[in-house]
Parts: C-alpha cells; structure tokens; sequence
C-alpha cells in the first residue's frame, strides 16, 4: 500500500470526503457534436481500456438523440463517436456488458417515451472495434433497462428490467441461459400500496406509484438482491430477493435511503459487501454519493462524488482491478468518469 492511499483510508474514516481525492476523476469528453447528454454505461475490456457509452442529442425525447461511445486508452478518452441512431425517434438507456462467451454486448431503446419503447442491440466479437448490425429484440423485452446484468458463474444472465406506464411503474427481470442471444421473463415486481396509514397521498396521487431500473447483485450462492428506484410517493430506495439464483422474487420494499426518483446502481464485492451511488436526497439529483453495506440491507455513506447545486445522476458502476469505475450524468452537458481505489472502501 502506498502512501497516497493511506492518506485517502484516513481521509475516509475521519469525513466524508468529495471528488478531489478519487484516484481518477476527469471528463469523458469536452466538447461534442451533441448539446446534450444523459444515462451512460462503462464497461472494462479485456486489455484494460473502458468503453463508455451514453445518449446524446438536442435534449432528451428529442429525435435526433443517438447512442455516443467514447474509449479510454492509456489514461486518455477517444473523441466521441456514434453506436446507434434510430431514423425519426429518439434512443434512450445504452447498456455495455459481456456475457461469459467474452461477446460485448449494447442493448439500447427507442421510441418517443418509455410507455412506447423498443429495444435493440448489437454485438461485437473485437472489444468494441466492430459491431454488428443493430437486431430488434421481440415485442416485450427489454433487455437490460438502464443497469447493467448481472453474469452468473454459470453463464446465465440476470438482467433487470422495467416498464413504465400511466400510473403504474414496475420491475421485470429477464433470464438468458444462453448468453444473452434469448430471454424470458420473471415478474412483475412491485411494492405493495399500503392502505389506511402513511401510503393514502400515493393512492390519491394521478401520478405514476412504483419502481424501475433496477442493479442486480448476488448476496452469495443463489441469494440475490436488486436495488430499484422509486417515485416520488414511495421516496426510498427499494430492494427485492430472490433465493433461487433470479427464478422466482419477492415484492419490493423500501430501505432507509432516500431516491429522488433517480437511477442508482449497485456491486457486491468479495469480503467488503455491496457498495452503491446513488443521490442522498428526497428531491434533488444531488448530492451523488457512494455507501456501503456488510448485509445489504443497512449503508453508510463514505464518500460524496457531487455536493454543488445542478444534476449529477444515473451512474453506472462496475468494478476492475482493485478499482471501482464509474460514469454518470454531470448537468446533462457532459459525462463524467470517476475511478475509486477499492483499498479505500472502508470494510468495519
């Protein structure tokens, strides 16, 4: 262990550290053919480069938004370039990840707003170099929604998924044994309303009640969890189980940690727990901070990525070598990357 990083373990144990103290801390890039960007993805390659992956455009909903990547070689992103565009409707929630064949996989979807989305991906054999021409999953699945799979030791795939509608928001997951070339699907999941107590403003509400996007992470053996986002009536970060390596869920409920309803996202690291970003907040897109978990159930925040006024929101989370790697949101101007050392979680 070297000196600057047990300075930064004793930075992190005294307060709640910002973003100058990451490892890495730099923006993906800084001028682009797009005014503006939102919900990027990253994903590690075999040689060690990441590749990132967003939607960018006029704004979001917009139709010329299409799916933007940019890689990171040698400490240096590539200028941005395009994946995907759809003629005439927007794309939305790019997802990078590889399946135990090494295929890399974006998934992404189009179509004017969620309550009419399809989805479609492609696959590229060299890390990102090449792709294949984009394929048009079937009429109800998704695909990875916003957050990447989770990849079983097995090979199968546990993929979180969500549709959006009027007054009803609710999560699926989507099974592959396969590698991600065919799905089928478990759910919904939902949280129960409550009646006659503290839940009787969301049954009034004309506003939509549930949660989507959900990251899945193993808890160990066939034990798995998800953590989802919530709408403004339920508030909290919400979580669901499954005994069964992804078979069969719960419902969802709430834990003590507030969602602004706002993406998050989620890992489970050997001998530290699962470590989450998300934004510390019941209103706002910020703060954007990272907490930790030895059950999965109870989180303290360690360490604070964002904690100025604007949005800093939809992170994704991966973990490398003794590095965790992240992207998300900063002001829907630009994509921002963070790599944390994971010698700096803090683990009593």
């Amino acid at each position: 262990m070297n000196w600057k990083t047990k300075i930064l373990i004793g930075l992190v144990t005294c307060f709640r550290p910002s973003i100058p103290f990451a490892q890495d801390s730099e923006f993906v890039f800084q001028s682009a053919p797009f005014a503006s960007c939102h919900a990027s993805t990253i994903v590690e390659l075999r040689n060690g480069d990441l590749l990132a992956a967003w939607f960018g455009g006029s704004g979001e909903g917009r139709r010329d938004v299409a799916i933007w990547s940019s890689r990171r070689s040698a400490g240096k992103w590539s200028v941005p370039v395009e994946l995907a565009r759809e003629i005439g409707t927007p794309t939305w929630n790019p997802v990078l990840f590889h399946t135990q064949d090494q295929r890399l996989w974006l998934y992404y979807k189009f179509g004017a707003g969620p309550s009419s989305w399809k989805a479609a991906r492609r696959w590229s054999g060299d890390e990102g170099k090449s792709w294949s021409k984009p394929e048009y999953l079937p009429a109800g699945i998704y695909g990875p929604i916003r957050a990447k799979p989770l990849v079983l030791e097995s090979g199968s795939v546990v993929s979180g998924t969500s549709v959006e509608h009027d007054l009803s928001w609710m999560v699926w997951i989507e099974l592959s044994s396969d590698n991600g070339k065919t799905w089928r699907r478990v759910g919904p999941i939902t949280v129960p309303r409550r009646s006659g107590g503290t839940d009787v403003r969301s049954q009034k509400s004309n506003q939509p009640y549930g949660i989507i996007q959900p990251s899945v992470v193993s808890l160990g053996g066939k034990h798995l969890r998800l953590y989802a986002r919530s709408t403004s009536q339920i508030g909290k970060i919400c979580v669901a189980d499954s005994f069964d390596g992804g078979e069969s869920w719960t419902q969802a409920r709430p834990i003590d940690l507030p969602n602004p309803n706002s993406g998050i996202d989620a890992i489970s690291l050997a001998g530290i727990g699962v470590v989450l970003v998300f934004n510390n907040s019941a209103s706002k897109r910020t703060p954007l901070d990272l907490a930790v978990s030895k059950d999965g159930e109870h989180f303290r925040v360690f360490y604070t990525l964002e904690d100025q006024g604007g949005e800093y929101s939809y992170p994704a989370l991966i973990q490398g070598k003794n590095i965790l790697h992240m992207t998300y949101t900063w002001n829907r101007k630009r994509i921002r990357y963070v790599g944390f050392p994971a010698s700096a979680i803090p683990q009593d």
